[in-house]
């Protein structure tokens, strides 16, 4: 067995009590057989048509020579630098996928102008981007594509060499791509984008970028039997009894890579989780921590903790209430992927729909049609402005504002952080996560924005109505226009942040909104606020 999972506590509990139903129920085959019925009539259409995963490495396996054969080519002419445009299950795939590789990848996930213009100054002359949307339509991926077609035009450089596309068959972007003569490959359109790490989405930049993505593939194929047969110890049946079995549920599922050899894997699995099973009032609210982090300490009601450990004999013996789990990446991956799959049948709802993810793109979209005058602050504290949205009572402080945000956070609640500024130049900015989650006594959830809004979004509006919401948003000091088009990407993460805030208050969410120049001179200030 390639994975390895031990479990103690409630989710023991759930496996004993949950799995000999899901194995009676032909769930594992039946996933496997891409039965769509497995999550009832009104989910039929759209799993009908997200199922494609189950065989991924069948599907897979004829891309990696071309991608080896790309690579060669590119690095003959001295293009060394991937450059990754995609959002979501785009970027975030390959990024684990490089990181436990060790080898080089620059994910562009981003709009904040500072963020982008980095990565245009980086080894421009020996870049390749890799453009991965399922449609093309992701207005920050087609606004990166724009924005580094104008620089290598600029640099004396034919993009048609240096621009490489992932994308669905027929897309809008499949058609524009080939037409303007860019390599394109083309993914398997029956699976959705968080399902799409052993695509071509998370293999061509993965590849190209020097990731051995024929034994990521030989790891996800070792587990597939296991995974398709209706037994007791398939560990997709047993990792879907601890997400989603529990009694009562411990639906904050907090992920810790804690001696594992894969890098960045909580961060993927975050939006594989809350994406899928974020609805209708429901699900699962990853919250990815370390071993230090308060949650594990405080014994929260409804949190459960799942480690991500070396190997199996690190499984022997695990914490009171806390679930330990090994394996190869591309195993975990095809686990997870299954295991997520099971959440939502237990869950009842359906883990391959985002029916609230379009909500926060609409808005976006009406304030760069509209482009109103910023909403003013509601004070502004050594440098800090202070808005909300939803009803928070702020006062006349930082101090004051954060803890009316907090009123609002019930026994059963969460923290979630947002921050709208450039993650390259501010990685710091993470560690205030711990400081609410020590003061909160509550899970807190970090994410950089817009990125998130691909990731945890769709559980912020469509989960449980129990989240309170503090945005950190920048000014940016140099703003960076986006070719043929209306808008600049400092005005259009500022809109993010905005048509977010404004969905969230309309779904009853408490938003407070902290807006600075310089992060790293503010971070005193907010650090204080929040302690």
């Amino acid at each position: 067995m390639t994975i390895t999972i031990a479990a103690s506590g409630d989710a023991a509990q759930a496996i004993e009590t949950v799995v000999p139903q899901l194995v009676s129920d032909l769930v594992a085959s039946g996933i496997t057989a891409q039965d769509p019925s497995l999550w009832g009539p009104e989910a039929e259409d759209e799993s009908a048509k997200r199922l494609g995963w189950t065989e991924a490495v069948v599907v897979s396996t004829p891309l990696l020579d071309e991608i080896d054969a790309l690579r060669d080519e590119l690095a003959a002419k001295g293009v060394d630098h991937v450059v990754l445009a995609g959002m979501g299950g785009s970027s975030l795939a390959p990024e684990v996928i490089t990181r436990t590789y060790g080898v080089e990848l620059t994910v562009l996930d981003a709009t904040e102008p500072g963020q982008v213009l980095t990565a245009l100054a980086d080894r421009l002359e020996r870049t390749v981007l890799v453009v991965s949307s399922k449609s093309g339509s992701t207005v920050e991926t087609a606004s990166q594509r724009k924005t580094f077609e104008k620089a290598f035009t600029d640099a004396g450089i034919d993009p048609v060499e240096r621009i490489v596309v992932v994308t669905d068959p027929g897309s809008p972007l499949d058609g524009q791509a080939r037409e303007a003569g860019y390599r394109v490959f083309n993914a398997d359109p029956n699976i959705g984008g968080r399902y799409s790490a052993l695509s071509a989405f998370g293999l061509v930049p993965s590849g190209l970028a020097g990731a051995d993505i024929r034994e990521l593939l030989a790891e996800a194929d070792a587990v597939t039997v296991e995974l398709a047969q209706d037994r007791a110890d398939n560990p997709g049946l047993v990792l879907g009894a601890v997400l989603a079995g529990t009694k009562p549920l411990r639906d904050k599922i907090a992920i810790v890579a804690d001696g594992t050899h894969i890098v960045g894997f909580p961060d993927w699995a975050e939006q594989l989780i809350a994406e899928s099973t974020g609805k209708q009032g429901r699900g699962l609210l990853p919250v990815v921590i370390d071993g230090s982090a308060p949650e594990i300490s405080a014994g929260l009601h409804d949190v459960q903790v799942v480690r991500l450990v070396a190997n199996a004999d690190e499984t022997r013996e695990v914490a009171p209430g806390e679930v330990e789990i090994s394996g190869s990446l591309g195993g975990q991956i095809m686990v997870w992927e299954y295991a997520v799959a099971v959440a939502g049948r237990l869950l009842d709802i359906n883990p391959f729909d985002q029916p609230d993810v379009e909500s926060a793109k609409v808005a976006t979209r009406a304030l760069l049609d509209d482009r109103p005058e910023p909403t003013p602050p509601a004070f502004t504290a050594e440098g800090v402005e202070v808005r909300q949205v939803g009803g928070v009572e702020l006062g006349d402080s930082l101090e004051s504002a954060v803890a009316a945000l907090l009123t609002h956070l019930d026994d059963d609640g969460y923290v979630s952080i947002q921050a709208y500024v450039d993650r390259v130049a501010n990685p710091q900015l993470e560690g205030v996560r711990d400081l609410l989650a020590a003061r909160t006594q509550r899970p807190v959830t970090f994410g950089w924005g817009p990125r998130f809004l691909h990731s945890t979004g769709q559980y912020h509006k469509g989960g449980p109505a129990n989240g309170v919401f503090l945005q950190i948003t920048q000014v940016p000091e140099t703003d960076l226009e986006i070719p043929d088009s209306p808008f600049t990407f400092g005005q259009l993460v500022q809109a993010q942040a905005a048509g977010d805030a404004k969905v969230l208050a309309e779904h009853g969410r408490p938003v407070l909104t902290l807006t600075v120049t310089d992060v790293a001179a503010a971070l005193p200030v907010i650090t204080a606020a929040l302690r």
